[in-house]
């Protein structure tokens, strides 16, 4: 169609992730007017209503659906020419989205941030958290950082690291409700579950060398692995944490291990995911180069102990 820029599939595709233009406008920080002036003229070009506009948000026609495929599509295409003529580029820049659960975020990206930002200045990197499965092509997202999680085929994978999961109660909870010695016992207390990524509440343990999985449907229940974290330090019962949040916690005196005989001790494996259109821009392979690094050195002081 005449009169319309890649920009303007962009800005469509955006409108359509975030939901508001308001949440557009502040991500490109210009007014919001701005914003519904360019729908408007992206609606007149096209000859079509593309989005309905309500007091509950917005809304994509048939015909919003149809051009959104497009412009995710054309997207795509640009992002594949764009990492052709980047591959030799000597510096990566530009800002990298990046999804992540919230332990992930918090405890494996955002101590990261500091030593990438000094290794590569022109890096921007933008965290959206969250626990939910995004979808990266409509949410704009460059690199998500999964578990274990099945891909399309138009995603590629790398393993940057492993992560570990153990049972823990605060110290408080132990003194005052004891502590199970055995997973059969494990009914008998208050547990916390994810209502978010529902497969972490599938506790597996080895009993009398047998691999066995308990489904926990919790009496504290939450859609964030950082609230569960703090669900279980206030002493609300025991939950299935990643080991990189509560082991500082225990060597505090926090937290207390519970059932570590019997818990599988095998890790899963973390992945960078991208867009197979996108691996290899330069910013995309940088970052996911330092966090594969920073996750290795990390694993490595911890297989040193303290000290």
């Amino acid at each position: 169609m005449h009169g319309l820029s890649f920009d303007d599939m962009r800005l469509f595709a955006r409108v359509a992730a975030l939901g508001t233009l308001s949440a557009v406008a502040r991500e490109r920080d210009v007014p919001v007017s701005q914003i519904s002036r360019s729908l408007s003229r992206i609606e007149t070009t096209c000859g079509a209503r593309l989005i309905h506009r309500s007091t509950h948000g917005l809304a994509l026609t048939a015909e919003g659906e149809t051009f959104l495929d497009y412009c995710l599509r054309l997207g795509h295409t640009l992002d594949e020419l764009e990492g052709e003529f980047a591959s030799q580029a000597r510096e990566p820049s530009g800002r990298v989205r990046v999804a992540a659960s919230t332990v992930m975020a918090q405890y494996l990206l955002l101590p990261s941030l500091a030593a990438l930002g000094e290794r590569h200045p022109r890096l921007r990197v933008e965290l959206e958290v969250s626990d939910l499965l995004v979808d990266m092509a409509r949410e704009g997202i460059d690199i998500a950082i999964r578990t274990g999680t099945a891909l399309p085929d138009t995603m590629i994978a790398r393993q940057i690291g492993t992560l570990g999961r153990g049972l823990y109660a605060s110290t408080g909870y132990a003194q005052r409700a004891g502590l199970p010695a055995h997973p059969d016992q494990l009914a008998q207390h208050r547990l916390v579950a994810n209502s978010a990524a529902t497969r972490l509440n599938h506790w597996p343990f080895v009993v009398d060398g047998r691999e066995i999985t308990l489904p926990i449907e919790g009496h504290w229940r939450t859609n964030d692995t950082g609230m569960a974290a703090n669900m279980v330090l206030q002493g609300l019962g025991i939950g299935r944490l990643a080991t990189i949040a509560a082991m500082p916690l225990v060597r505090e005196g926090r937290l207390v291990p519970v059932l570590a005989e019997f818990v599988d001790p095998r890790p899963v494996p973390i992945f960078a995911v991208v867009a197979s259109t996108r691996q290899r821009l330069p910013k995309i392979r940088a970052c996911i180069e330092h966090w594969a690094a920073w996750i290795g050195r990390l694993s490595e002081q911890a297989a040193r102990g303290p000290g």
